[in-house]
């Protein structure tokens, strides 16, 4: 039997928490390797358990740590550039989680650093391709019998958001998964972007635009809009419904358990994207670690990473300063497909 893969991943908080739990309890073939975390504590603390494992306050030591023959990157977006470069630099696989850099010049930087080596290493963190209820209607797009994509409507909620959360990080933190999801879907690139700001809701914080309205224009005439409304305060909900010429389809509804107590019946609503989202995150990680131990890279790569970040800039410049904007990015490498699958 074939040694288990070798995994650093950077980053101890709540993310990376618990992909250690997930490639330590859930994943099969694979081990955590190294942690590494400025807050040494927490990194050991996440670790606990766990035979053979190294503890480190800097990435790159995680990197070069015995064992080590993947990472998965799970720390602050910021630090993503800097670790996916050493990763390549060291001819890792990666995993990365997103954004897999914020700024679209960094990301930029990624994708043309991985074409020059002439090869995929790295592997995006985008887990709503994963997940069953997407895969379907990924599937029901790409078979045609509901015609020709027109519209995606899209609604993504949270019970509330986290001290320091912007207007601006609705959309570039929020809704760039919707954006992923909709290149994913439809195959296409998404060419402009408008941010609608409704009147805030009392529930948001002081200064904070909440709900937001997107809507974005794709390469061949389809629109796709998105309510974001990060301090709904009654559960996360992700939706997604498609408008074709032959028909319409529609995710994310709640069909879970019916409770029926004191006269009135309902279903439970997840409270975290942990939660909702389970089931995506194991089978992308899992997805991950048989692609790599194969020794192929799979799903959502470095160009899809880009296009989410300047598409999201796109997105933060209308919120700032009103109208449409296009999105203008920049020539494709060869080594990646249009939009990846």
């Amino acid at each position: 039997m074939a040694e288990p893969l070798g995994v650093a991943v950077l980053g101890a908080g709540h993310m990376g928490a618990d992909h250690i739990r997930r490639l330590d309890r859930v994943v099969s073939g694979a081990r955590v390797a190294a942690v590494a975390d400025p807050d040494t504590g927490r990194a050991k603390e996440a670790a606990a358990g766990i035979d053979g494992v190294s503890v480190h306050a800097d990435a790159e030591a995680a990197l070069d740590a015995p064992g080590v023959a993947a990472v998965l990157i799970a720390s602050p977006g910021p630090a993503h550039e800097e670790a996916l470069l050493a990763a390549f630099a060291r001819g890792l696989p990666v995993l990365c989680e997103k954004p897999m850099v914020p700024d679209s010049a960094g990301a930029l930087r990624v994708v043309e650093t991985e074409a020059r080596l002439g090869r995929r290493l790295a592997q995006i963190g985008f887990m709503r391709r994963y997940d069953a209820e997407y895969q379907r209607l990924k599937s029901l797009l790409d078979g045609g019998t509901l015609g020709r994509p027109l519209m995606l409507h899209c609604v993504h909620r949270n019970v509330s958001s986290p001290p320091g959360f912007t207007s601006a990080m609705l959309v570039n933190s929020s809704v760039s998964h919707e954006i992923d999801a909709a290149r994913w879907l439809l195959g296409q690139e998404l060419t402009a972007v408008t941010v609608l700001r409704p009147r805030p809701s009392a529930g948001a914080p002081q200064g904070l635009a909440d709900p937001q309205f997107v809507l974005f224009e794709t390469e061949r005439g389809a629109l796709v809009d998105v309510e974001v409304f990060v301090n709904c305060g009654f559960g996360y909900q992700v939706r997604c419904e498609a408008v074709c010429e032959a028909g319409s389809a529609r995710i994310g509804e709640e069909r879970g358990t019916v409770v029926t107590t004191g006269g009135t019946a309902g279903v439970e609503v997840p409270q975290d994207y942990l939660v909702r989202f389970a089931d995506a995150y194991d089978r992308e990680v899992q997805a991950w670690v048989d692609a790599t131990r194969a020794g192929r890279v799979t799903g959502p790569g470095a160009w899809d990473g880009y296009a989410a970040s300047v598409v999201a800039e796109a997105g933060v410049r209308s919120l700032e300063d009103g109208g449409r904007v296009a999105v203008g990015l920049a020539p494709r490498p060869a080594l990646y497909d249009t939009v990846s699958r």
